[in-house]
């Protein structure tokens, strides 16, 4: 099982074991580089821990509890983690400002503690198999245990057929769930216990409740700065280099340039640009560069990349996909790891924080249409987000006024902001089989489970809120932070930290009153002014450029690779047991017949959708390819450490590549 996971820590191996429990890590360095390897324990090896992630302000913590007593062996923020829990229990979570998945054993209750960060940037994956419980960072880890069956999950692929992604509760593989983003859960010999919830964004009111009520809009702007001055602060915070994300809009310049505040030395800064000059923001990434003084290293990337490495991408999210959109980021994440870098910052979470999407405009301008729904001025305002669809709607009898006039008068559901998308999404519902569509719907519907499981507090935000809140659950936690964010940056062992996804700055972002979030169609409006000092006037000024990634043109043509036609073949497609052969037959001569640019974004996203559906079930339920075991340089029995090559045990159930298979 650690072996699976060698791409997340190369460096080494640590194994703990104690009776029927164990847990093993793989090391990726970055703090306290000679004394941190792990597992890790308190001063009287009561509690071992393991962890993905960091503890941003462990020095705070460590002095704190040395004040309190406790004994210190490293300098490691994981160490900070075993006294933390063994002061303050699961209480210790409040305290702790990082990105994290771990677990910690309790020798004593022998109960074992498992916990992910509040936005879920690390992951932590959860499966009761054969009379055990396994957690891992990765699915792919989980497979091996013997008594997992290898099999997609058709509630997990008709959400992402209409959801994006499979929520939290699930993952693409039956048997396998993720622990939510926000959660802890407690193992013991009787099992997994109850999931319990330590945080989550909540959005305030339409006018909001900050302790600040009543400042003036400039004191507010400039606190926003110093939460977000604070946070990128604490994630610089490494024994190795730490370069930064630049893709040339105001989230990332914003990052590179408070982290030009704190750099010790020069700062690194890398991007991605695009041979088709659709998607290529390489001019703004020059600029921004230039203006605030850091050295750019820029990787561009055609289709042909894209497509190349699509089934590494695919391999490494394990989750269906309906975008290209991770591969580039796979392709950078490699090059800033050939360039020597381990850790990078990036600005993803702040569109979903402070209404930078178009989604939020767009059911604002729905919401106004509503009040006199027979208007045709009023849906013209959609021009300003869709001004290629101008015509179509100012027309108000096209196609396009009639999709977005579907239920425009149901303001009241919850789902209002978001029914146009998962409407659009789940006509990939299509290219499922018949059996998982009569399996899972309508009785299950993704929609009727994802309200059935909104949290109370969410009936209290107001119309913004509850889109941005739908926004981080559906979309931030489920896809970005996973497809796009950890999964591409650990393919090659560099790891991803987010200050706007600092919980100060989200719990600052979720109380401000409606209007300075957007106001009108006017987004991130006290963002915008909170970084005008300290960006460039261009980006502080310039609309959202959605980043997005080739696809027709990445998968047909002269240039595309065998694989693709391979596995969209209707005799591998049916092999799969999920995909509809004769639907996606009818998509692929469309895809042939007509100019990649005339195909619907729908039409894409089932291309991109079903051609992951094959590669995920090609790598992991029929040919899946095992890695080698990992070798444990550290090794723990108890209390016992010892360091160095740990004997391998024989087991009847090894075979050639298969690691050895020990009770979890």
């Amino acid at each position: 099982m650690a072996g699976e996971l060698r791409h997340r820590g190369p460096e080494g191996v640590g194994l703990y074991l104690d009776g029927p429990y164990g847990m093993a890590n793989t090391r990726l360095s970055i703090i306290d580089i000679d004394g941190g390897d792990q597992p890790i324990s308190n001063e009287d090896g009561r509690y071992w821990v393991v962890q993905n992630g960091e503890i941003f302000n462990y020095p705070e913590l460590r002095d704190e509890l040395a004040a309190k007593g406790h004994r210190f062996a490293t300098a490691s923020d994981t160490e900070v983690i075993a006294h933390a829990y063994e002061e303050w229990g699961e209480g210790c979570l409040e305290r702790f400002e990082g990105e994290f998945a771990f677990a910690v054993w309790d020798r004593a209750s022998r109960t074992a503690f498992l916990a992910r960060d509040a936005f879920g940037i690390r992951p932590l994956f959860l499966t009761e198999a054969g009379g055990e419980v396994a957690f891992a960072s990765e699915a792919k880890a989980l497979l091996r245990h013997p008594a997992v069956e290898r099999r997609l999950d058709p509630t997990a692929l008709v959400e992402t057929f209409t959801l994006w992604a499979p929520q939290a509760h699930r993952s693409a593989f039956a048997g396998i769930r993720e622990l939510p983003p926000g959660h802890c859960v407690r193992v013991s010999e009787r099992g997994l216990g109850p999931l319990v919830p330590w945080w989550d964004v909540r959005f305030g009111p339409r006018e909001g409740a900050l302790p600040e009520r009543g400042a003036p809009r400039g004191e507010l702007a400039e606190r926003l700065l110093e939460l977000l001055d604070d946070a990128t602060r604490l994630r610089l915070r490494a024994d190795v280099p730490v370069g930064v994300y630049l893709s040339g809009g105001l989230d990332s310049s914003s990052v590179v340039a408070l982290a030009r505040r704190h750099a010790r030395g020069p700062l690194h800064a890398f991007g991605v640009g695009f041979e088709d000059l659709r998607y290529d923001e390489s001019g703004h990434q020059d600029r921004v560069a230039a203006e605030l003084g850091v050295h750019l290293q820029r990787i561009t990337v055609s289709g042909r990349d894209i497509a190349d490495a699509f089934p590494d991408v695919v391999r490494m999210t394990e989750k269906p996909l309906l975008r290209t959109s991770p591969a580039p980021l796979y392709m950078l994440s490699r090059a800033v790891r050939d360039a020597g870098f381990k850790v990078v910052l990036t600005g993803e979470g702040a569109d979903e924080l402070f209404a930078g999407y178009q989604l939020f405009a767009e059911a604002a301008v729905r919401r106004f249409w509503a009040r006199r729904p027979d208007s045709t001025l009023r849906p013209a305002l959609l021009r300003r987000l869709y001004p290629y669809l101008s015509r179509d709607l100012v027309r108000g009898g096209g196609f396009l006024a009639e999709f977005f006039k579907v239920g425009l008068e149901d303001v009241d559901d919850p789902l209002y902001s978001h029914r146009p998308r998962f409407r659009t999404t789940s006509r990939n519902l299509r290219f499922l089989s018949r059996e998982v569509r009569e399996a899972v719907l309508p009785d299950d519907a993704p929609e009727a489970r994802l309200l059935a499981s909104l949290p109370e507090h969410f009936a209290a935000a107001g119309p913004l809120g509850k889109a941005q809140y739908l926004e981080v659950r559906t979309f931030l936690e489920a896809y970005l932070l996973h497809s796009q964010g950890d999964r591409m940056l650990m393919a090659h062992s560099v790891e991803g930290r987010f200050p706007f996804l600092s919980r100060p700055v989200a719990e600052f972002a979720a109380r401000l009153p409606e209007r300075l979030r957007m106001n009108g169609l006017d987004d991130k409006v006290l963002l915008r002014q909170a970084v005008a000092p300290i960006v460039p006037g261009e980006v502080v000024n310039r609309p959202k450029h959605p980043y997005r990634a080739p696809i027709t043109r990445a998968f047909f043509g002269d240039d595309a690779p065998s694989y693709v036609r391979e596995a969209l073949d209707a005799e591998a497609l049916q092999r799969t047991g999920v995909v509809s052969p004769e639907v996606v037959e009818r998509l692929v001569h469309k895809c042939d017949r007509l100019a990649p640019a005339a195909l619907s974004e729908s039409d894409e996203m089932g291309l991109v959708g079903v051609l992951s559906v094959a590669l995920l079930h090609d790598a992991y339920v029929a040919h899946p390819a095992y890695a080698e075991p990992a070798v444990p340089t550290r090794v723990v029995e108890g209390s016992e450490v010892r360091v160095g090559r740990a004997p391998r045990p024989a087991s009847p159930h090894e075979r050639p590549g298969a690691p050895v298979q020990g009770r979890l």
